[in-house]
């Protein structure tokens, strides 16, 4: 599908790793419905992965005050549809559009699809999270109702170094990320990149115990499956890195990282020791270093985190679409969205306004 490459998310690999490891699946509530538009001769068009979901976790675009209120109504919100890379907060293509394909029909077939698919699975709607915006367009013109929200990206001009990066911050500002790497590493610990046949069980049987005890804290039941590591670890080996601490002879804390054409995606991270600024050291300053290090112009770090302006990364608008099925509800959610993309808009300008990393007269004097 077009845009694959660039997107590791949407690979075949991904998705079915997912979903051969129980990660999604009718007990998790993410049910696979996935949309696929062939043409006359057999030839897949288009396609789009979705899910048929009875809760609202892990999606991080949050509709929990819709279906509150739908339900206090008196209706049922659940099942609905869910266009989506599950547990993956990382914008991407959502109608994939096949080689030789005519993008904008394809899209608009899809779209169609979709709200076809949403009255035949007696669905409350269609929620299409973390688009690019030729497909937030397409399904706008379908009749979605379009929202917006704010993610911290990291921007890659060019560098050689990351030492070139800091030459463009304030001192004030170097001295600040060079005092948390120093602390990050001051208790010994060392870091490792690994990637390929790196990826070892041992080392995913680590990284697992990482994840676990982060999402445990975070959702209460992590998501992800330990056999999801394994497969994805075995088919999509060349497109992860894990940044894994060392202390005295063993990891003590790691992220994982999967690797695009152009954008590092940063994703989980976890630790069984606490050492200061460790956690911005994995997820954040060792990313950007890789990507200096192998001209990727983009790390995307996962979602929400204003913390990350101080540490390199600027805003970035997020996207996502929703056909509300009921007329009184959808109304309600439309005037809704208005006044929240007039805020989430009114926010980004102010956040781009400031930057921390940023030189000006005031930092130097």
């Amino acid at each position: 599908m077009r845009g694959y490459p660039s997107n590791p998310f949407v690979s075949h690999a991904f998705l079915q790793a997912l979903e051969a490891s129980q990660s999604v699946g009718a007990r998790a509530g993410w049910l696979p419905q996935h949309l696929v538009l062939e043409g006359s001769d057999g030839r897949i068009l288009g396609a789009a992965p979705c899910y048929l979901k009875s809760h609202s976790q892990g999606e991080y675009v949050f509709d929990h005050a819709w279906a509150d209120a739908y339900e206090r109504a008196g209706g049922d919100y659940y099942p609905k549809l869910q266009v989506s890379v599950p547990f993956t907060p990382a914008a991407g293509p959502r109608l994939l559009v096949g080689p030789d394909a005519d993008a904008q029909a394809v899209r608009s077939w899809l779209a169609g699809g979709l709200i076809a698919l949403c009255e035949q699975r007696e669905a409350s709607g269609v929620h299409a999270t973390f688009l690019q915006p030729a497909d937030w367009e397409a399904l706008a013109e379908r009749g979605f109702l379009q929202r917006t929200d704010q993610q911290f990206h990291w921007e890659n001009p060019g560098y050689s170094s990351f030492e070139d990066f800091l030459a463009a911050l304030s001192s004030r500002k170097r001295k600040f990320i060079r005092r948390e790497r120093r602390e990050a590493l001051a208790s010994g610990v060392t870091i490792d990149w690994l990637t390929g046949s790196d990826l070892t069980e041992a080392v995913w049987d680590v990284f697992f115990a990482f994840y676990m005890d982060t999402g445990s804290r975070k959702w209460g039941r992590p998501y992800l499956t330990r056999a999801f590591f394994s497969l994805v670890g075995e088919s999509m080996r060349d497109r992860i890195l894990l940044v894994m601490a060392k202390r005295e002879g063993r990891y003590v804390a790691g992220a994982i990282n999967f690797i695009g054409a152009d954008t590092l995606y940063g994703r989980h991270w976890g630790a069984l020791e606490h050492h200061p600024f460790l956690h911005f050291e994995l997820c954040y300053y060792q990313a950007m270093d890789y990507a200096i290090a192998h001209k990727l112009p983009r790390v995307e770090a996962g979602a929400q985190g204003e913390h990350k302006l101080a540490r390199g990364y600027a805003p970035a608008t997020t996207y996502s679409a929703h056909y509300i099925a009921n007329p009184g509800l959808r109304r309600a959610i439309a005037d809704y969205l208005t006044r929240e993309r007039a805020h989430v808009d009114a926010v980004g300008q102010e956040l781009a306004a400031y930057t921390p990393f940023r030189k000006t007269q005031i930092d130097e004097d």
